[in-house]
């Protein structure tokens, strides 16, 4: 069961990043109907078969976009299958099945929220809650990873602060989102926050779910350059906010608290946190390569994944004699029948 659970979140992994490529390349209608792509199951590229998508479809077929919004799919539904096959494990041998299945259901709903973006045209409130719900999947296998047979010490004073800075976390995921379903990312060059002027122009109606589009779809965005710059300049401060507190956070953890294995998982969040940092500057300085804005997403599911971890083994009853993960990991282990 376990090493499945890690293959899940292994592809988890790998169909967020390319979720981002897919919408970074603007190929988010890359095919324009759902779950196929111009009347057929591949990517048509046979003359005969070009023509019919040509004919039957407005949108020109580009097929660069198209593969990488099928690649997308095709990985996206093979994650549905490896989480089906958990949750029948997870129902067959009575392990965590309300988690099981909670996990199940949210793919399902993940899968409508795929459908959704295509036929609602990238309307940016569907396409940031299907980067969501991504997140959200790859935060219960993290948490079913790790939970597993452990017994729970319970809630303690540092409980609240610890899901106040998940919460805090998932805010700026969303506003990360948010800037990059309207194409708002390239609306700030200054740090660090944005150009001179840029409070004067705030404008909350950025954040409205259903904006008016005159065309009909909402690529490329239908915000004006002060609501994206509204929203860059959300996500920065965030950003700030974020930084400061899940950094003081994990230092209060390393200081304070006995077990290594606690303060382990509290400093590798530092590093994923610093790391997270650089890229977002990196995007900042040389104008959102490729690359290095793929490896932001995924560096934000890491760090949301360290953060989940530390909060799981805040809350994991471990005996006090024993300091280090490796004993940790031994008292963990069912006991064997003689």
């Amino acid at each position: 069961m376990q090493k499945g659970i890690l293959v899940a979140i292994l592809l988890t992994l790998v169909v967020i990043s390319l979720g981002a490529y897919t919408r970074l390349t603007d190929a988010g209608l890359g095919c324009p109907d759902w779950p196929g792509c111009y009347g057929q199951l591949l990517v048509p590229t046979s003359s005969d078969a070009v023509a019919s998508a040509q004919q039957n479809f407005e949108r020109p077929l580009e097929q660069h976009k198209a593969w990488n919004e099928m690649i997308h799919r095709y990985a996206a539904g093979t994650l549905g299958f490896v989480i089906l096959g958990l949750c029948i494990a997870a129902w067959r041998y009575r392990q965590k099945r309300a988690l099981a299945t909670a996990l199940l259901v949210l793919v399902i709903f993940q899968a409508a929220l795929g459908m959704w973006t295509v036929t609602l045209g990238l309307l940016p409130l569907v396409v940031t809650a299907h980067l969501l719900a991504g997140f959200a999947t790859l935060s219960l296998l993290v948490s079913w990873y790790f939970v597993r047979q452990r017994s729970f010490s319970g809630f303690s004073r540092m409980s609240p602060f610890l899901f106040l800075g998940l919460l805090i976390l998932i805010g700026q995921i969303f506003l990360g989102g948010w800037t990059s379903t309207n194409y708002a990312a390239m609306s700030c060059h200054a740090l660090p926050v944005c150009e001179q002027g840029w409070q004067e122009s705030f404008d909350l109606s950025a954040f409205e779910p259903l904006p008016d589009t005159p065309r009909g779809d909402y690529e490329y965005g239908v915000l004006s350059h002060a609501q994206r710059t509204t929203i860059h300049a959300s996500h920065r401060i965030g950003a700030a906010i974020t930084t400061i507190y899940l950094l003081i956070l994990a230092l209060i953890h390393i200081q304070r608290r006995h077990s290594d294995f606690e303060r382990g998982r509290a400093a590798r969040m530092i590093w994923v946190l610093l790391l997270q940092v650089g890229l977002g500057l990196s995007n900042v300085v040389w104008q959102i390569p490729l690359p290095i804005a793929v490896a932001h997403n995924v560096v934000a599911a890491l760090l949301l994944t360290s953060l989940i971890s530390l909060i799981v083994a805040h809350h994991q009853r471990v005996q006090p004699a024993l300091v280090k993960e490796s004993d940790y990991e031994q008292v963990s282990k069912p006991a064997v029948a003689a």
